[in-house]
């Protein structure tokens, strides 16, 4: 599989509604098929019903905490889409012993993080904290599953959040509509999956407070949940633990049914769905079929046949549809559930592209898998890259707690997940096909287009009535009420924190000369290698920007002995991800693979690094995708505002230069071939390898690969002051008629990486927005309810960086949210921290970077991005000195340097009409550039005046 930079956001806009790749030769040598370790763990279940599940490893100075309830989306009540998301959402808060949002404070201030999440089968809540917290964390659970407060405050502002979350995911992205709405509308007719998940505003409107009580009487107790617990923790004393805090807890008291009454019907005559919605960039063309239950013995076969398909650049679909130009990306995958699911395709296309041909494509792609045995070696391939993924996630005890859970809870067996791998392993060629002719039948068939229009379901109504769907009795008894401060139960204290021996850097030299970092930081049989090259997109020329990031999306499609199918068939029989991203300091490419993979893996590699050709036919198909992708993120809200940001606060200094439309093709062929030369240079490369490999291993495998590699080209030259004179401050308003909702981005010039107060500027940002206890969150979503989630981050670049706030929000608060940004930078260099509030801080960042360090990509993406700027990898593990150095006194000297809301910049991009007036009041002078007039290349933002009419 291969990541890279421009196209990721871009592709991702495709529906997963979730040609011929090389039919025999799938790489350089047979691959033989892998398999991963299986999840160990320990269960028991108390008299109460709660099941409980282990899994100890000693290797990690944290804990995971996560409660599992058979309760999902399926159970929403009649009338109430969405409802066990709100729901999800409302029980996260408070308790008679916590108020409202103390839970983030038990996690973020001890350097923890915690969220939950709502699906069809169920709804989770977690936590990962250091190992000494585990009792407060499970004292928290028990509050939470026997003591909720269910009152009008966290029901009115947990209903305001869901909505934004709603209009941020589904109504300003230009896809959203169609991933959540369409697809479910179609996918079902008469399952409750039907409805959308996340709900509609509608729902959400009419729901209740007496609804949230009856939900969670009928469906939350022990004896609907699971409880899992991994990480460093001793058994007997978290057998001691759980009887304490959860034994005396009763099941529910009038029990209502967890089982869904129904089942699919079979389709039997294709239909078609014309569907529109406002702000849709590219045409969507796709086909929805129904699929069975998880527990069905199709299952595995159907997981292998969406990996051929689709599954990485050697996949069929890839082949016919985006290889061929008719798409910009092409999918297709499964969504199976404990009753029911579906099976997509979807294809994203190219302005140039008929809806007409590109369904054909697709439908030719289709009937060749039911009409034709796959190849032996594309078998093997997607089986690869399935369990690949696997050893991926099962780095951690934290992953393979999420791996558990999630098949736990649709299947009802703990070892499903190890089961679905070994089902996996089993499927044979004529199994692939079998399931391919039984499911994805013609006459089953809904096909469905998505253009731009209004926003209207009835253009995707399904046919089928709406069936009634159960509802709960009504709430008995009294509600609970957070209990006075005086008289409040406290959370158990941390105990004595288990002795951890961290991963150990090791550093070493290859024969050439390069800098090699390395660490084993697992013992699953997957590692990463990172390569790090000075000069990103700050190297691209003055009206050829997004060049860096161009040659890192068409490197792998060719060297002088590889063609860009080869490349692809080669590491993805081997379960290998290639990832080439840039920077604007500098360019950075990984590859992840199983360890016995990793050196044939790894030549490939090499030979992209030293040859990669760029070959004209593969980059003008690449340079289109990049231009078709590029009009659907200028259509999204968010990813707009981040790129006007970058043209205000820089200018055209080479960090403001950002891919636009006129940029894309001034580019050439021979710049990407220029910039490989100049910049993919041994004598500035740096090299981190992590994972499942000895550090003795690490350096073989490397010497072998790189160590040979040299260069006569001069060493590139660094970029003299990429961020340039900091501009005046702007307010600037892309006026887009219809979204959505509104993205605001205010921010400020900071300083660079090296600069000695990094340390401080990053505490004082921590304060101001990181996480939910960031103050940016308290006032924005916390109290106001005006956002999903309002955050500040601090880039990291060798010159000046930025401090950003950001938030998205319904059109009509626009202007409000950025009040509360810019009240929120003067109040943190006019208040004085107390050192408790501070050291909080340092924690949450502490714990962050930690738990980052556990995979392996984790690790080598922050040793690589201290390499870049010249910092010692060591400094990755010395961030807890640095921060207890740093004082309330020199954040709010920061604050009061950078973050006076005179020198900031802002910009909203949101239907204007909603806002404009107060954002004038709020800032004066306020430039607004009507969305068809926008020119990123142009620093004023506006199209040059045309002549004639």
């Amino acid at each position: 599989m291969i990541v890279k930079g421009l196209l990721s956001g871009v592709a991702m806009a495709a529906i997963a509604l979730a040609g011929p790749a090389l039919a025999d030769d799938h790489g350089e040598g047979a691959a033989t098929t892998l398999s991963a370790p299986k999840i160990e763990y320990t269960r028991w279940v108390l008299g109460n019903g709660l099941q409980v599940i282990a899994i100890p490893d000693n290797s990690t100075a944290n804990v995971t905490t996560s409660l599992w309830y058979e309760v999902g989306a399926k159970h929403d009540p009649e009338g109430r889409s969405g409802f066990s998301h709100l729901f999800e959402h409302i029980l996260s808060r408070q308790t008679v012993n916590m108020p409202y949002n103390m839970i983030n404070k038990l996690t973020e201030d001890v350097g923890g993080v915690r969220n939950a999440s709502n699906w069809v089968d169920r709804t989770n809540y977690y936590e990962t904290v250091p190992a000494k917290y585990l009792e407060t964390m499970l004292w928290t659970h028990r509050e939470r599953m026997a003591f909720p407060v269910v009152d009008s405050l966290v029901f009115e502002r947990e209903r305001s959040v869901v909505k934004e979350e709603l209009r941020q995911r589904v109504l300003a992205p230009p896809y959203g509509r169609l991933q959540r709405f369409v697809t479910a509308e179609n996918a079902f007719d008469v399952l409750p999956m039907r409805r959308p998940g996340i709900g509609s505003i509608e729902d959400l409107d009419s729901a209740t407070l007496d609804d949230a009580r009856a939900f969670h009487q009928a469906y939350y107790g022990p004896d609907t949940a699971t409880l899992i617990v991994a990480g460093n923790f001793e058994l007997e004393n978290l057998r001691a633990l759980v009887d304490r805090y959860f034994a005396d807890i009763p099941r529910r008291a009038n029990p209502v049914s967890l089982e869904i009454e129904g089942e699919e019907p079979v389709r039997t005559v294709p239909r078609t769905v014309n569907a529109t919605a406002p702000n849709v960039p590219l045409p969507v063309v796709g086909s929805l079929w129904k699929a069975p239950a998880v527990t069905h013995p199709d299952a595995a076969a159907i997981e292998v046949l969406g990996a051929i398909l689709s599954r990485g650049d050697n996949s069929r679909m890839h082949e016919a549809l985006v290889r061929s130009g008719m798409a910009v990306n092409a999918s297709h995958g499964e969504q199976m559930s404990e009753d029911g699911g579906f099976i997509s395709s979807s294809v994203v296309l190219s302005p140039t592209a008929s809806l007409t041909d590109a369904q054909a494509a697709l439908d030719r792609v289709i009937d060749r898998v039911r009409s034709e045995p796959v190849s032996e070696a594309e078998l093997r391939e997607a089986k690869n890259e399935i369990f690949a993924s696997a050893l991926s996630s099962r780095q951690t005890a934290q992953g393979r707690a999420f791996e558990l859970g999630e098949a736990l809870v649709s299947t009802g067996d703990p070892d499903a997940a190890d089961k679905r791998l070994a089902a996996i392993a089993a499927v044979t060629v004529a199994d692939v096909q079998r399931v391919a002719q039984t499911w994805l039948r013609p006459e089953g068939k809904v096909t469905i287009t998505y253009t731009s229009g209004k926003d209207d379901p009835s253009t995707y109504a399904n046919p089928a009535p709406m069936p009634t769907f159960s509802s709960v009795p009504p709430p008995s008894g009294e509600p609970l009420a957070v209990r006075p401060e005086g008289e409040r139960d406290a959370p158990p204290p941390p105990t004595a924190a288990p002795k951890v021996e961290r991963a150990q850097f090791v550093e070493s030299t290859l024969a050439n000369g390069i800098p090699l970092v390395s660490a084993q930081t697992s013992n699953v049989p997957i590692a990463t290698i990172t390569l790090v090259f000075p000069g990103g997109s700050a190297t691209d020329p003055a009206g050829k920007a997004g060049l860096a990031d161009m040659a890192a999306t068409v490197a792998d499609k060719g060297t002088a002995t590889r063609s860009a199918t080869e490349i692809a068939a080669t590491l993805e029989s081997l379960g290998a991800r290639l990832g080439f991203s840039s920077s604007e300091d500098g360019s950075f490419v990984s590859l992840t693979a199983p360890t016995a993979n990793l050196k044939q893996a790894g030549a490939v590699l090499v030979d992209i690094l030293q040859n990669a050709s760029f070959p004209d036919e593969e980059f003008e198909r690449e340079r289109k995708r990049v231009l078709d992708g590029l009009s659907a993120t200028l259509k999204n809200p968010g990813a707009l505002a981040d790129l006007v940001a970058a043209r205000v606060m820089y200018a055209d200094a080479p960090y403001g230069r950002v891919a636009n439309p006129a940029s894309i093709p001034a580019i050439t062929r021979d710049d990407l071939v220029a910039h490989r030369e100049a910049y993919w240079h041994p004598g500035t490369a740096r090299i981190v390898v992590s994972g499942g490999l000895s550090a003795e291993d690490a350096k073989s495998l490397a010497d072998s690969l790189f160590g040979s590699w040299t260069s006569s080209r001069p060493l590139p030259v660094a970029i003299a002051d990429p961020a340039g004179a900091a501009p005046a401050p702007r307010t600037v308003v892309i006026d887009m008629p219809d979204a959505g909702q509104a993205a605001v981005v205010a921010g400020v010039r900071a300083l660079s990486r090296n600069n000695p107060d990094f340390y401080k500027m990053w505490l004082a940002n921590t304060v101001l927005g990181s996480g939910s206890n960031g103050r940016l969150f308290e006032e924005v979503r916390t109290k106001r309810a005006l956002s999903y989630g309002a955050y500040s981050a601090l880039g990291t670049r060798a010159d000046d960086a930025t401090l950003t706030a950001q938030a998205q929000t319904k059109n009509e608060t626009a202007d409000e949210v950025a009040a509360v940004f810019f009240e929120q930078f003067a109040r943190l260099g006019a208040e004085s921290l107390d050192e408790d509030t501070l050291q909080k801080r340092r924690l949450f960042l502490g714990g962050a970077l930690a738990r980052s360090l556990e995979t392996s990509n984790g690790f080598n993406g922050q040793v690589a991005s201290l390499l870049l700027r010249g910092l010692a990898p060591q400094e990755a593990f010395g961030v807890a000195e640095r921060l207890a150095q740093v004082s309330p006194a020199d954040v709010a000297q920061m604050a009061q340097a950078y973050l006076a809301p005179d020198n900031a910049s802002l910009v909203i991009v949101g239907d204007a009409q909603y806002f404009i007036d107060d954002l004038k009041a709020l800032r004066g002078d306020v430039e607004v550039v009507p969305f068809d007039q926008l020119d990123l290349a142009s620093v004023d933002l506006h199209k040059a005046a045309s002549d004639g009419e």
